[in-house]
């Protein structure tokens, strides 16, 4: 089986059902066009023994402000790449057997997102972040 449909299957899924919750609730302020979600960013890593292992991390952007999403999501390719370039120096810096410094990584991530869009305003998002 392949796992990469199954798992696009899996978020083409979330992503129909997200959108009917939030316009069935009329009060709700929150609001789900503000979101915009990347693929999976992955990196090689050296684990212990000196095999070889793989890191992912989940990204996405929570904007508010119209502009700056309208600019987010054109931007998109931009920031996939810089967010790649930021964990692919992450998991590179990493010693073998050692977890990864999540607190850091969001840190870098966000700077990322702001010198890509060119101004802060946009909030990363992150999901998992997994060693294997």
């Amino acid at each position: 089986m392949d796992r990469r449909k199954l798992l696009g299957l899996a978020a083409l899924a979330a992503s129909t059902a997200v959108p009917a919750r939030a316009s069935s609730s009329e009060g709700d302020s929150t609001s789900t066009s503000t979101y915009i979600r990347f693929p999976m960013v992955t990196a090689t890593i050296l684990r212990t023994g000196g095999r070889r292992g793989v890191m992912t991390v989940e990204t996405g952007v929570d904007v508010a402000d119209a502009a700056l999403h309208s600019r987010a999501a054109h931007s998109a390719p931009r920031l996939r790449a810089a967010y790649n370039i930021v964990v692919q120096r992450a998991a590179g810096a990493m010693l073998p057997g050692t977890a990864p410094n999540v607190d850091r990584l969001v840190t870098q991530l966000q700077a990322a997102t702001d010198a890509t869009l060119g101004r802060p305003g946009a909030k990363l998002l992150i999901g998992t972040v997994m060693v294997v």
